[in-house]
């Protein structure tokens, strides 16, 4: 296996074309799929002997550019799960600091009376 031949492909692979999208055309608007496209490649090899080569990329969807007449918008894609997530954190860390606080309000306010 070439090394050299797999980079090439790798680098082809990681191309604007991954990026943005084929436009999407409908009633005079004009839609352009964005997605973040992320890589990386390596190969090696000892004097003399076979070596070896690969890459690995990843794509996620950004959003798309909205564009109607002379005007364009940029509309991102929402991630759910990033946001459920981020709900989950925000709950856990509220329950871990406000269960002592409470508890020690009720111990304070028991002793008081």
């Amino acid at each position: 296996m070439d090394p050299q031949l797999v980079l090439a492909g790798a680098q082809e692979a990681l191309s604007v074309r991954r990026v943005f999208g084929d436009p999407i055309h409908a009633d005079g608007v004009v839609v352009v799929p964005v997605a973040k496209v992320s890589g990386g490649g390596g190969g090696g090899a000892k004097t003399g002997e076979e070596g070896g080569a690969g890459y690995g990329m990843s794509a996620r969807p950004a959003g798309v550019y909205v564009i109607c007449g002379q005007k364009v918008h940029w509309r991102p894609a929402i991630d759910v799960n990033r946001v459920i997530l981020g709900g989950q954190l925000v709950a856990i860390t509220a329950i871990l600091t406000l269960g002592p606080i409470l508890r020690r309000w009720f111990a304070s306010r028991s002793a008081a009376v």
